[in-house]
């Protein structure tokens, strides 16, 4: 089956090379998705793409016109992707349901770490040979209560690792999970005014689109730390820069950021002219970014190959993809369901 592969970094080629097996006649294309780059997909049988390419009704009606039939995401989240339009076109979807969700938790608790230990301070400083100690009081996390919106397997997984550090942990989600571990289930409101730590785990919907905004930080602990590894749009950036300026919330943590398209993924060292906001925000010591990496381990990545090969190949056998499925309309009563273990 012949396949474009977007947004494709160099260090994925060996783990997709592995996963494939000479298969697929892949094409890979270091240039994100967009109406402008659709045109390499021109005899292709399927697309694979990435979180931050273009998969809007324009892209995907021009990669339908081409005859693409098949889209597959390396990424769990689908909110890049017009479902509703791909739909309409016969275009089936699928995704990554689920990989290594220890890689996202353990770099939840680092950017927690990192924060409340002040790391990037004390480096820069030692940079300079300045060792002093001011500046850098820290606090401990045993006894702190950590609340985690989103229960899905990212969420149970920072779970384990925050009670490993001895915390209490609760949680919010609008799905109650199989299993709690250990997790107290509380509402939004009880953990916003309980939590210490607030550490966002949700897929970005229309219901979970700015959660985090000027109302909800105001029901939160003065001085909270509040994480992010999930999806930039669950928070209202210019909200949390007001709070961040205001003593609100003591310290913040991203992975994502809400208008990170176009900006993640690529060195914008030299650009004359830099995002405003993330500038603004980046400004204070107590805000840590980083550039969308939590997925970024030896793991990880060849679990997201495996799953995408995966899809590809049932794709071309004619089966669905079961849980890698992320279409709008359900293909499981089209063909024979096979069920995937991520």
């Amino acid at each position: 089956m012949k396949v474009v592969a977007y947004s494709i970094k160099a260090f994925e080629k060996e783990f997709l090379a592995k996963s494939n097996q000479k298969k697929h006649d892949i094409t890979l294309i270091s240039n994100p998705l967009s109406i402008e780059t659709a045109a390499y997909a021109q005899g292709k049988d399927a697309v694979v793409i990435f979180t931050n390419d273009d998969a809007s009704a324009p892209v995907i009606n021009k990669l339908a016109d081409m005859g693409i039939k098949f889209i597959a995401t390396r990424s769990v989240g689908t909110d890049h992707i017009d479902k509703v339009a791909a739909g309409k076109r016969g275009i089936k979807l699928a995704n990554v349901p689920i990989y290594s969700p220890q890689a996202i938790a353990e770099h939840t608790v680092a950017l927690a770490l990192a924060l409340s230990r002040r790391l990037i301070t004390a480096h820069q400083h030692g940079l300079n040979f300045d060792f002093k100690l001011d500046e850098l009081i820290g606090f401990n996390f045993y006894g702190k209560t950590v609340g985690l919106i989103g229960l899905g397997h990212i969420g149970l997984a920072t779970a384990a690792v925050f009670k490993g550090l001895g915390c209490r942990v609760i949680g919010y989600d609008v799905h109650k999970p199989d299993r709690l571990q250990g997790i107290e289930l509380v509402t939004l409101d009880e953990l916003l005014a309980q939590s210490d730590v607030i550490s966002l785990h949700a897929p970005l919907t229309p219901d979970t689109f700015h959660i985090i905004n000027n109302e909800s930080i105001a029901k939160m602990k003065q001085g909270v730390m509040l994480l992010n590894t999930s999806r930039g749009g669950l928070i209202d950036t210019e909200s949390a820069l007001l709070a961040i300026n205001a003593g609100q919330i003591g310290y913040l943590g991203l992975d994502v950021y809400e208008n990170e398209k176009g900006l993640f993924f690529q060195d914008h060292t030299h650009d004359a002219q830099k995002d405003d906001l993330l500038t603004r925000l980046m400004a204070h010591p107590n805000v840590i970014v980083t550039p969308h990496q939590a997925f970024l381990t030896n793991e990880a990545l060849q679990q997201i190959c495996d799953q995408t090969i995966k899809n590809l190949d049932l794709w071309q056998q004619n089966k669905c993809t079961g849980n890698a499925c992320a279409c709008a309309n359900s293909c499981r009563t089209e063909v024979v369901p096979v069920k995937i273990i991520a």
